[in-house]
């Protein structure tokens, strides 16, 4: 019985301290991060199959950058994070793990990491090198700084397009850059809108990620429908590039033009309803824009 007691007791804690680096490596970014890098090496025009070890080094080496570079993170970010509602729960901000062993941790991740990338070849992982000192070393102390560090921060958040692609393609052709602009542009509304509805938190932690320096204003939310509108020409690219055909072009601008209608609404509104609907609407965005150029370039092969 005690020994039953004994067993059960080493489960609770090993499952506790798996559960504590999901939340370190923010697992759920981190694969929707990972997705748009996979699904930008399925577009390169040198993949015309679905290689099952290679989709998967792939994804384990983003994951584990992704993961390296969110776990530097909250580990530079330890205080700040203790302060705010939605990142107290965080395993370092919350003491359930020390920055020693985070930052172990991330150093283990992110260069393991970078060598499963390498297979791919060096272009590949020096892009991906660069993307995590990028977020982890320029981002994360710039947050305090100034609302530049979005501009700073859509950099690295936009650049496993840029990973994938080169995965793929051996280059940095304009398919991949194009990619890259999508995913650059869109960071903006849907990180302005997180910040809208966080904005007590952030600014209680000394964070300034909103346009205007007085937080909650028509000039942030104008700021959001700018960008959402600057998606419209970018969004056709791929088009007229080559790289897709009618069938994305169609569900590209229906999604952008979605994305401008919710924007508007936060500008006319000025509610944090109205931009949770922002939020949302972003986190559909992406997959949906990066499945239908997908799809349409297999319905093109075939």
């Amino acid at each position: 019985m005690e020994q039953e007691t004994v067993k059960q007791s080493s489960s609770f804690k090993i499952a506790a301290k798996l559960k504590d680096y999901m939340l370190l490596v923010k697992f759920n970014l981190s694969f929707m991060v990972v997705f748009s890098a996979v699904v930008s090496y399925l577009l390169a025009p040198l993949v015309t199959g679905f290689d099952v070890e290679s989709i998967l080094l792939l994804f384990v080496g983003g994951m584990l950058v992704t993961g390296s570079a969110n776990a530097i993170n909250q580990a530079l970010e330890k205080n700040t994070d203790a302060i705010m509602k939605r990142t107290a729960g965080r395993p370092v901000a919350a003491g359930r793990m020390t920055v020693a062993e985070a930052m172990s941790f991330a150093i283990v991740s992110g260069l393991t990491g970078v060598m499963l990338l390498w297979h791919f070849n060096s272009l590949t992982a020096l892009l991906s090198l660069f993307s995590l000192f990028f977020y982890a070393f320029i981002y994360t102390p710039l947050k305090k700084i100034s609302s530049v560090a979005v501009l700073a921060g859509a950099i690295p958040g936009a650049m496993p397009c840029l990973i994938g692609w080169a995965a793929g393609n051996d280059s940095l052709s304009a398919g991949g850059w194009i990619l890259f602009t999508i995913q650059f542009f869109w960071q903006f509304p849907h990180f302005w809108a997180i910040a809208w509805i966080a904005h007590k938190d952030y600014s209680a932690a000394g964070f300034k990620l909103l346009p205007s320096g007085e937080g909650q204003t028509k000039y942030s939310a104008l700021q959001a429908v700018i960008y959402s509108l600057l998606l419209l020409p970018v969004g056709v690219m791929p088009y007229f590039n080559g790289m897709s055909g009618m069938i994305s072009l169609f569900v590209v601008l229906v999604a952008n033009l979605f994305m401008v209608g919710v924007c508007v609404k936060l500008y006319l509104e000025m509610t944090t309803g109205a931009a949770r609907r922002v939020m949302f609407a972003s986190y559909i965005y992406l997959p949906v824009v990066l499945l239908a150029l997908l799809i349409d370039k297999v319905h093109l092969l075939n």
